[in-house]
């Protein structure tokens, strides 16, 4: 009877995402949910393929003419796109390097997983705000009330720092230096932290929004929470930037023609850089641009 097998995949996958990931890797959650959701979908189709429950897969039924027949799915019946595809893959592939790792035995397997290709996708340029348009955004808000006051604190971070949105949602009171020289530290992918200067205008914004909420700068506690006093998670930012764009086009007109999302405001900031004089590398690392980052 062969048992051995689905134990080693249970056991691999529970290593890689308890273990291997968050503490040897120092994995972000983000990045860790992210993998996981990839593997599950993809044990799920390739119990269906095999007529197997998850439970009964073994670790050869991970093989790449099932790998394969996975991404094929993805874009012909779940309709993604090859960027998604592409992280799917690569879920995988790092799930792969950790086999090969941890169980020298199915290196052989590792190998021929890992040299299933990425897709090339066509690069789309990625629209971004000009001043004026971050003006007429940042316009729109109402900073009479609770919520614009943290809407306009929140966005005028955004804009200022170019901040990915995890890092701006992860954003503590203490991380905030709002006397000279005002600045703000964020951690990015694998919890690296850099500092990156903020504007006397954000931090004024910074410094009365803390203020209207008597908000302790040593205080550990998120900056940016919703109305139910959690912290703001990506979506709930991504969903307020969005009613702030709606209400911009009124004065914006050309905002509607603009495919805008919060990575359109990272890449706002890098251009409002460059235009200024600053140079790409000082641009990369006020960014915290790892290699593989876009």
């Amino acid at each position: 009877m062969k048992t051995e097998l689905p134990n080693l995949l249970g056991a691999v996958i529970r290593d890689y995402f308890t273990d291997h990931l968050p503490r040897l890797r120092g994995t972000s959650p983000h990045t860790i949910h992210s993998y996981r959701d990839s593997i599950v979908l993809l044990l799920r189709f390739l119990s269906r393929q095999r007529n197997k429950p998850v439970t009964g897969l073994d670790l050869m039924d991970l093989d790449p003419p099932g790998i394969l027949a996975f991404l094929a799915h993805l874009e012909e019946e779940r309709k993604n796109g090859v960027s998604t595809r592409n992280v799917r893959l690569s879920a995988i592939h790092a799930l792969f390097h950790f086999v090969a790792s941890r169980n020298p035995e199915h290196l052989e397997l590792a190998q021929r997983v890992l040299g299933i290709p990425f897709k090339r996708a066509r690069q789309r340029a990625i629209d971004y705000l000009e001043y004026e348009e971050i003006d007429a955004v940042l316009k729109t808000i109402n900073r009479t009330t609770v919520q614009g006051s943290r809407d306009y604190a929140l966005l005028a971070t955004m804009f200022n720092t170019g901040g990915r949105v995890q890092e701006i949602a992860d954003l503590r009171v203490c991380d905030l230096q709002l006397t000279k020289p005002f600045q703000v530290r964020l951690f990015g992918k694998g919890r690296k932290e850099r500092y990156c200067p903020l504007w006397p205008q954000t931090a004024s914004v910074l410094r009365a929004f803390c203020q209207q909420r008597h908000l302790d700068l040593r205080s550990e506690s998120r900056l940016f929470l919703n109305h139910r006093g959690h912290p703001l998670t990506r979506f709930g930012i991504r969903h307020i930037l969005a009613r702030c764009l709606g209400l911009a086009c009124t004065s914006a007109p050309n905002l509607r023609k603009k495919r805008l999302h919060p990575h359109s405001v990272r890449h706002s900031t890098a251009v409002a850089l460059l235009k200024s004089g600053v140079d790409l590398s000082t641009i990369s690392h006020l960014l915290g641009h790892a290699k593989s980052d876009h």
